[in-house]
């Protein structure tokens, strides 16, 4: 399989996990003091939103890409 191909196969994934996902959110850990053998730390949880508008960019690229990298060979 040609690179271009693959990249193309991994964007349409990507763009429809990100149509059926839609959001995913991950945990940071931040000190806020350290004071000695004191010390305390803070859980945030973030949110990032996925627009669908880059999802189906990503498909419609990938898409572009299998084609053209099919109709070289």
């Amino acid at each position: 399989m040609r690179p271009l191909t693959i990249v193309g196969i991994v964007l349409i994934i990507l763009g429809i996990a990100g149509l059926a996902i839609g959001r995913f959110s991950f945990t940071t850990e931040e000190k806020v003091v350290d004071v000695g053998p004191l010390e305390a730390t803070v859980e945030e949880e973030h949110d990032v939103a996925i627009p669908d508008i880059a999802a189906i960019a990503a498909i419609l690229a990938g898409g572009a890409l299998v084609f053209f990298s099919r109709r070289r060979a």
